[in-house]
């Protein structure tokens, strides 16, 4: 096997922007892009593989025909033939809704579904971006229902300055919200069960408000207050930096100035890059060399035992993604 590409999955969204496109190198003119789906395993929205002699294959299809070989052993075992992460970029020209995402437990009970652990990484925000994390004061849930209804909940939420940069862990049960002017990488388990719960009234294209799920919420969220929502990391540069370890996925920054290499021998896992700034070269144990520049992504098969990662511009920025 060999380092994989895939087709992006473009999402148009009435709060979607102009950034996705351009970030990425596309010559698409699709308007209000508020979504690239970069690796999805989800029924009906499967990626496909975008280069070499599996171009043409979905992810499903590649699992079901390399099993362990591309997923690990242990994931294998786990999840089978569901690629068990989702990527994404997304570009917030507006507010996007206040939302809690279900755990596994509740989602399987409610959905047949894998709940929604998930982080994000910020690329750019414009100056003034907000991210909303958590609350900033203890609530019950008899107070959340009535704020949501005299429209005060935004008052109880933790809302943060938004720089190139930060990373916001955001576990299952944790209310948040991505402000207008954000643009940021997202790496969440593979579920698209989302409970919202505030979206301002907005109307779509035909005049009708978005669904909200206040009820359903309401026992999905987690009403702890913590001190602090943002995760907090040193830069360094041209080695690994781990950003997020929880059980669904292990995620650390490398900004390159030299060359590295990365040593997966005793890693029984697939490894994600997301390119989120410059361009790089990966050439890995057997010999297959891949370029990627900002805006792509790459799966490494479980199979790759070492990569080689050379800087090919300025500011070359990779997540590494794993389980």
């Amino acid at each position: 096997m060999y380092p994989l590409k895939f087709e992006p999955i473009l999402k148009t969204k009435i709060w979607g922007g102009n950034r996705i496109i351009p970030f990425k190198h596309l010559s698409d003119n699709l308007p209000d892009v508020g979504e690239s789906w970069e690796l999805s395993g989800l029924e009906g929205d499967e990626s496909v593989v975008a280069n070499g002699p599996e171009k043409g294959c979905t992810i499903v299809e590649m699992i079901r025909h390399y099993k362990a070989e591309l997923m690990g052993e242990e994931n294998y075992a786990n999840f089978g033939e569901k690629f068990p992460l989702l990527i994404k970029f997304i570009d917030a020209k507006q507010d996007l809704s206040v939302q809690v995402h279900p755990d596994d437990e509740m989602a399987k009970q409610r959905h047949g579904s894998l709940g929604k652990t998930e982080m994000w990484y910020v690329i750019d925000a414009d100056k003034g971006a907000k991210i909303t994390s958590g609350f900033s004061q203890q609530i019950t849930k008899k107070e959340y229902k009535e704020r949501v209804f005299n429209n005060t909940f935004s008052e109880v939420l933790m809302a943060h300055d938004a720089h190139s940069g930060d990373v916001f862990f955001l576990p299952a049960g944790r209310v948040h919200a991505i402000g207008a002017g954000v643009f940021l990488a997202e790496i969440q388990e593979t579920s698209d069960i989302t409970y919202r719960i505030y979206d301002y009234n907005r109307k779509d294209a035909n005049g009708k408000t978005r669904e909200l799920h206040v009820d359903q919420a309401r026992d999905a969220i987690n009403y702890e207050v913590l001190d602090d929502y943002r995760t907090q990391y040193d830069a360094v540069k041209d080695e690994p930096v781990e950003l997020v370890a929880c059980p669904y996925f292990t995620t650390s920054l490398y900004d390159l100035t030299e060359e590295i290499s990365c040593d997966y021998s005793e890693l029984d896992s697939f490894v994600i890059f997301i390119c989120c700034g410059g361009s790089c070269k990966l050439t890995d144990n057997e010999g297959n060399s891949i370029s990627v520049q900002s805006g792509e992504t790459v799966l490494l098969p479980a199979s790759i035992n070492e990569v080689t990662l050379v800087p090919e511009s300025e500011g070359a920025k990779l997540l590494e993604v794993y389980i």
